[in-house]
Order: C-alpha cells, then structure tokens, then sequence
C-alpha cells in the first residue's frame, strides 16, 4: 500500500527570513492525520534568507538529520560540535539528555535550501552527539546509497535507516522492504515513478506491505528513502 502525502497539502509557515514547508505537524502547525510515520517525527523543507537562520535554541531526546539541497548551512551547539554544511555532506546531532545548537545561513548573498528530519530515538537520555559526513556523488548516483542508521556511516540510534539517490532522467532504482517493515520516500527535486505511482518534488509517500520500493526518474531527480520498523 502506497499513501502520498502531496507537496501542496504540505504545512506551511513564511516568515521574512524564512519559508518552510511541514510533511509532518510541526510547531504551531498540527494536523492530526499527519503527526509522523513510524518512528519519523519530522520531516521539514526549509529555505532560509541570506543571513538568517534560527539562534541558539534546545532539543533533547531527538536523532536530527540535516541534508542541503542548496547553499550552506553553519552549525554551532554547546557540546562544541560546529560545521558548514554543503550539497553531499550528512549532519547528525543526537540531541538526547539536552542539547542547544543554531543553524545559521552560512552566506550573506545566497539562500540556503535544506532538508531537515528528525527520528524518535530508541530511548531518552542519550549521550548528545554531532557528526558530519561527506558522500561522495559517485556513492549516490543511479543508485539508494545508506546514509544513515544503527551501523551506517552516520549512525543513529533507532531500528531505521536512511538511502539517498540522486538520479539521472530515464534511470530505476530498487530497495527491498523486509517483511514487517515500512518505508517513507520523499521527493527532494526532480519527479520519480514509485512502483508505478508518480511523485513531485516535495511529495512523499508512505510505504507498507510492499516488498520492494522501485523508483524511477522522469527527470533528473533527488530521493530519501526511509526504511523504518
């Protein structure tokens, strides 16, 4: 069973230096047919301004995902952890017993374009961590590339794990779904196929009972695929 969430019935909230989209009920945006996805609690399409960017504020008992799509992102948090994000590069912070952290744009001229994602944690009180990596595009082309998960490069501490494909017009791609599990894929850019059903930038789709998702571009295309208990 295939559930699209469209990009259009998406939260939405505009502020002068910052424009969001919801997947899931977020903040003051709350719609209770669309709270999360198993253990994905958040799923956020942000553009933020030219100099802008959210001061330091706190999270705990969270795994947050952060992927640009555009730009650069500048991390900073009271653990010490702090960073540029670019295009490629994964963040993960395990927010835990309590973490304060800002994400500011990195440029004074260019918007910054991002994805961020959170995950329930297996359970609270965490040890908070950051981390961030680079992929390779020749690790995400044409292909799902594990990302992120318990024994991933990122490693998060839940059952589930995250694939990028960035793929070119024309290609198919393929994850297998084991029994029991579910899967949650989310258009970055471009429009795919999965297993059949067509898909924008900025939809999303929940997956159960399927033994496989199959993906296929009809244009250059940027896909997370979430696979999850």
């Amino acid at each position: 069973m295939i559930q699209v969430r469209p990009s259009e019935e998406r939260g939405h909230s505009k502020l002068d230096w910052l424009d969001s989209r919801f997947t899931f009920s977020f903040d003051r945006y709350h719609d209770p047919a669309h709270v999360q996805f198993r253990a994905l609690r958040v799923l956020n399409e942000d553009v933020i301004a030219p100099a802008g960017g959210f001061p330091m504020h706190p999270h705990r008992d969270m795994e947050i995902l952060t992927w640009v799509l555009e730009g650069a992102l500048e991390h900073r948090d009271n653990t010490g952890g702090s960073g540029v994000l670019r295009p490629g590069e994964l963040q993960h912070m395990t927010a835990g017993r309590g973490v304060m952290h800002s994400e500011l744009n990195h440029s004074s001229s260019q918007p910054v374009h991002l994805l961020q994602i959170w995950i329930l944690p297996e359970r609270k009180g965490l040890d908070p961590g950051y981390e961030q990596l680079p992929f390779p595009e020749a690790d995400l082309r044409n292909r799902f590339c594990r990302v992120a998960g318990p024994d991933a490069p990122i490693t998060i501490h839940q059952d589930a794990s995250l694939y990028i494909a960035r793929l070119d017009a024309g290609v198919e791609t393929a994850h297998s779904v084991a029994p029991g599990r579910h899967a949650w894929v989310q258009v970055a850019r471009g429009s795919v196929e999965l297993n059949g059903t067509l898909l924008k930038a900025g939809d999303g789709a929940a997956v159960s009972g399927e033994a496989e998702i199959r993906v296929r571009a009809g244009e250059a295309s940027e896909v997370l695929a979430f696979d999850l208990v």
